[in-house]
Order: C-alpha cells, then structure tokens, then sequence
C-alpha cells in the first residue's frame, strides 16, 4: 500500500511569505544560517545548527509516491519560447490517445504556467482529498497538475525566490495522487536553475527515464540550448533527443513551406551532431498550432493532415520517446496521412 502523509491544504500562491533572503546560500550549504544574507531571517538558527542539512524528509514521501509511475520524461530548453509547453501538450494527448495508456502533465513553469490553457483546463481548481490533490482531468487518462490552477487571477504574478519552488515542486511530486500512471512528463521553465534542480534532486532516487530538448533553427536560441545539454549531461539525465520546432512555415492552403527562422549555423540538426545527441525532427510552424492552444484542443485531432502533426507524430513514434510498440491507431494514421499527401 502506497504510504503517503496528511495531504495538505491547497496554498495560495499569493498570501504565503517570502521568508527566505534573496542571497540565501541554501540549507545544504556550509554557510547556511552564517552568511551576511541569512541575518535577519526567521530560519536563521536552525540553518546555522546543521539540522536542516539532513536529509530532505520530502525524499522517501517523493520515491513512495513516484513507485507508481513506469517512465518520467523531462521537456526542457535553455531558451524560451521555442515551444516547449506546446510539445508537452502534444506528448500528452498522443498518450492519452491510448485508453490502455494513463498520462500525467506535471508544469512546474512556476512563474509561466501554460499549460492549463493549452490544455483547455484553465478555469478548474485543485481538489484535497484523504489521499492527497487531486490531478485536473483533460479525459480520464490524463491527469494535469499547474500552479496555474491555484491562482485567484489568470492576471496574478507568482513572484516566488528558490526556496518557496522547491516547496511546491515538492508537494507537486509527494501530494498529488497521481495513482499508477505509464508516462509522466514535466513541462519545464526555460533555464537551468531552481525548478531543473529541485526535479533532479527529488526524483534522483526514484529515476529520471529522459529529457526531450527543443529548440528552434536560429543560433541565439541553440546558444542556450547547448548549456541546457550540457547541464543534462553535469547532474546525469539522459537526453533523449532534440526537437527543432519553428522549422519552416507551413502555408494552411497550399501546404508550401518556406524558412521563417534561417539556421544560419546549421539549426538543430547540427546541433545534435556536434552534442552527439539523437536528432528526433523538425516540427514546421502552422498558425493552427497558436490557434489549438488558445483555444486549449488538440493540434493533432483538430488538424490531422498538417505537416506539422506528421512531424509532431514520427517524433513521438520515435524508438527513443516510446520505446514499446506505439498504439496502431497512431502508426495508421500517420502512414495513410503521407500516403495520401504523396498521391495528391
């Protein structure tokens, strides 16, 4: 039986406090409650007794919780606006696409959280129960958590420092029920800092199966996704693949493509040459994607014969995102789209 403790109450975002100082060297460090930073805070003497340097009790709480779930896929990109929410999004309806399949959505863009928009969930609440908060449903085998459920305001900052972001990663991952699923997949801010760490270091037990980076074809965006390689390789989590969306525009009427973004220093397939990393496709633009997710639908239901979703599709069948066989109905599909463009 799965142990878990007392969920506890859904936090407003607004109303907590601030308490840690901006220049906090962290509670793990042997500065912590000596530094300049730490006079003046309310943490001070028990970061100071080296208690908070134990182990993080959310740990065990984290590797029970997370026992029930077969595979854990990271989105990340050093840059954003490349595209990454709009990829997890896709990754999950592709999922869930298969009713023997059950999919959880993890944002932990705590300051951007996209995805209860996209997914077309943006007016629902987060509900407590015995077992924990309850994921918002998309359809009943895929499960949606986001900070963006919690705010009173679309309009409402979350104005939050490290400390408070590890709190929530960490509820998000030890009390949220998110009952047996086969792929979980967290939607990242861009960067390499306190959300990539926090996931890290709680699912370092429990396993991280893979990151999926994307990027886009102009070299001011490879720059940072080059440091987001390089910061999968430093605390250990396997790339599984890069991702160039943005790759072309896609006429809707006459299905023509032309270069938007020119990959001046070769794009995202050079990139993943020279990281020696597996180069996964190219996803062209579509105006329809920026519709889909206003409008929180599926891209790949609503817009089947896209070149875009043929692309978003031989990604997703890739051997290195879903190593079992994939779901005939998508095989199928796919197939007789290409088919029937390469009759036209």
């Amino acid at each position: 039986m799965l142990a878990v403790q007392q969920a506890a109450p859904v936090p407003d975002p607004l109303s907590v406090p601030a308490n840690a100082p901006e220049h906090c060297p962290g509670t793990e460090s042997e500065l912590a409650g000596k530094a300049d930073a730490c006079a003046g805070c309310a943490n001070q003497d028990i970061c100071a007794s080296g208690t908070a340097r134990g182990p993080d009790p959310a740990l065990p709480l984290v590797r029970e919780r997370m026992s029930t779930v077969k595979r854990k896929i990271l989105v990340l990109s050093g840059k954003g606006g490349v595209g990454k929410s709009t990829f997890t999004a896709q990754l999950g309806w592709a999922f869930a696409a298969d009713e023997n399949l059950q999919t959880g959505i993890m944002d932990v863009d705590i300051c951007g959280p996209s995805i209860p928009t996209i997914l077309g969930i943006a007016s629902e609440q987060v509900h407590a129960s015995s077992s924990g908060w309850s994921p918002v449903y998309v359809q009943d085998n895929l499960g949606v958590m986001s900070v963006g459920f919690m705010l009173p305001s679309s309009k409402d900052a979350i104005m939050w420092r490290g400390p408070k972001k590890n709190g929530l990663i960490s509820q998000f991952l030890k009390d949220v029920d998110w009952g047996a699923l086969d792929y979980l997949v967290v939607d990242t801010p861009p960067g390499t800092s306190d959300e990539h760490l926090s996931i890290v270091q709680y699912l370092k037990e429990s396993g991280i199966d893979g990151a999926v980076v994307i990027t886009t074809p102009q070299e001011v965006a490879l720059q940072d996704v080059r440091r987001e390689i390089d910061f999968c390789r430093k605390v250990g989590i396997r790339v599984l693949g890069l991702v160039e969306n943005m790759s072309g525009f896609v006429c809707p009427n006459c299905k023509n493509e032309s270069q938007i973004f020119k990959p001046s220093t070769g794009g995202g397939r050079r990139l993943a040459q020279d990281m020696n990393v597996e180069f996964l496709g190219a996803v062209p633009l579509d105006p329809r994607i920026g519709k889909s997710a206003d409008y929180g639908v599926s891209f790949l239901d609503e817009y089947p014969d896209s070149p875009a979703s043929i692309a978003y599709l031989d990604i997703i069948e890739s051997q290195c995102i879903y190593p079992c066989q994939w779901p005939l109905l998508f095989i199928t599909t796919s197939l007789e789209i290409k088919q029937q463009l390469g009759d036209a």
